[in-house]
């Protein structure tokens, strides 16, 4: 039997911004990850101002809005 060894490649959260009706999450590999705001009934629902207020979480595994209490793991994101 041949078995090969799975590689773990973490992939980071370096930036997010917003759009009308989207988040886009900038990946440390270069994608860009597009999720509907709709997805996430805190965010939508946020006004601008708090939907910007986010902190990278973990050096960048997960993001936090601290006014809305809502934690986002990159990993949950690229699985959607």
């Amino acid at each position: 039997m041949n078995i090969s060894a799975a590689r773990t490649v973490t992939v980071l959260a370096t930036d997010v911004r917003f759009e009308a009706d989207k988040m886009n999450v900038q990946l440390s590999d270069g994608r860009v990850i597009s999720v509907p705001l709709e997805w996430f009934p805190a965010l939508r629902k946020a006004p601008a101002k708090k939907r910007n207020n986010w902190r990278l979480i973990g050096k960048g595994v997960g993001i936090h809005w601290q006014d809305l209490d809502e934690d986002l793991s990159v990993e949950a994101l690229l699985r959607h």
